[in-house]
């Protein structure tokens, strides 16, 4: 039975309609209207200035309640935690993983379902390794025109599923895709989002999602919370959380969907450029050695790009390089760069601002820098106090006599 509305009461003004995180009302004919998609989760009922909506079962926060109350009414219509199942060209990106991980932790707290949903062609591989990696259940849209990523259709399929499933959580990658996959799908469920999270937990009492990312340029860590919306949603930082360990031969329950129909598409995929040159994702790197402003000019890249070939890694640089012209946006490591968690994170001519540092994952950090001073020192697992002009060089020459 859906809310309960008092039409001799309501005056049509649309506030219940704003207020619904799942589109389940509308104004027919100057009065609110209940549609199939409510969930009773009673956000309209506080919305209400003439208090014309009731939901009818024992369980809605009194109207005297507090906000807390209020949040945990709404929060009661919403259940499992969702995680968006990132794939290009059939293959699932690692921080889908790492999202699993996490995700079976709070969903375990939560005592609910890890839930995937995944939207590809041809997605039998990727549906495997999903199971195998901890989902309980998987939501699937396989069509050609979803083999690419386009705006319109995911949206559409992703919206239209969440409010019929209505999950409590879901969680994207901070990625390309999921940084404009999560805002559309937010904006059309009216619900909040926290970018760029590095940090997720449950809070026990209110089993709202904490979710903690930087703050004022990286000087604090915020935790955000979602205490009157569902679902509450986040994208979060690639190579922070620990990937979830695979489990050959794991079965997952499968539901699939069709996408639907009559979505209004206002751009289509012409053509997919692969950027030349890059041979090893900074993300995914073992080894990536990162220049700063410290390394005074475009060209000096160039000895870099021979250590990081030399070691099998790639090239990152500091925003400060990038601003600067000096390379590409691509490789920019740091709060509003990539993050990457490579075995061996060499800096050179880096100072270790907190905004750069933010971004690094990394076990091992050599820093090379000629200001003793350098904050990038208070991190470093070695130091090296020197000239990048003179120091790399020199590792190049001897990583070649080492070899030969």
């Amino acid at each position: 039975m859906p809310v309960d509305i008092d039409k001799e009461k309501c005056i049509g003004c649309g506030a219940c309609v704003y207020s619904c995180p799942f589109g389940a009302l509308e104004l027919l004919s100057e009065k609110a209207e209940v549609k199939e998609a409510c969930n009773l989760c009673g956000a309209c009922t506080s919305s209400c200035p003439v208090e014309a909506i009731t939901v009818p079962r024992e369980e809605r926060a009194p109207e005297s309640a507090e906000p807390g109350q209020a949040a945990a009414a709404a929060a009661s219509g919403a259940r499992d935690l969702w995680v968006f199942a990132e794939q290009r060209d059939g293959r699932v990106a690692e921080v889908v993983f790492e999202l699993l991980g996490e995700g079976r932790k709070l969903a375990d707290k939560l005592g609910q379902k890890l839930v995937a949903v995944l939207l590809g062609s041809g997605t039998g591989d990727a549906v495997a390794e999903l199971s195998a990696r901890g989902a309980d259940r998987i939501h699937v849209f396989d069509d050609p025109r979803l083999a690419r990523f386009a705006d319109d259709l995911y949206t559409s399929a992703l919206v239209d599923l969440i409010k019929r499933e209505r999950p409590a959580a879901v969680l994207y990658g901070a990625t390309a895709i999921g940084r404009t996959l999560a805002p559309r799908v937010a904006a059309r469920l009216r619900t909040g989002l926290t970018a760029d999270c590095t940090g997720l937990d449950i809070d026990p009492e209110t089993k709202n999602l904490l979710q903690t990312r930087p703050a004022f340029g990286g000087n604090i860590m915020a935790t955000i919370i979602c205490p009157d919306h569902r679902p509450q949603m986040a994208t979060v930082r690639p190579n922070i959380l620990e990937k979830a360990t695979p489990v050959p031969g794991r079965q997952a329950e499968v539901i699939r969907h069709q996408v639907p129909e009559g979505v209004d598409l206002l751009s289509r995929i012409l053509e997919v450029v692969e950027t030349p040159g890059e041979e090893i994702n900074i993300a995914e790197a073992d080894v990536v050695v990162s220049g700063g402003r410290g390394m005074g000019d475009p060209k000096h890249f160039a000895m870099l790009e021979e250590l990081a070939h030399l070691l099998g890694g790639a090239v990152g640089a500091s925003r400060a390089a990038v601003d600067a012209g000096w390379y590409p946006y691509s490789h920019q490591v740091g709060q509003t760069g990539k993050t990457v968690a490579p075995k061996v994170y060499l800096a050179c001519g880096i100072s270790g601002a907190v905004q750069h540092l933010i971004g690094v994952q990394a076990e091992i950090v050599v820093a090379i820098n000629r200001d003793a001073n350098a904050p990038i020192f208070e991190v470093a697992t070695y130091g090296i106090v020197g000239n990048v002009h003179d120091v790399v060089p020199a590792l190049i020459a001897e990583i070649k006599r080492r070899r030969g």
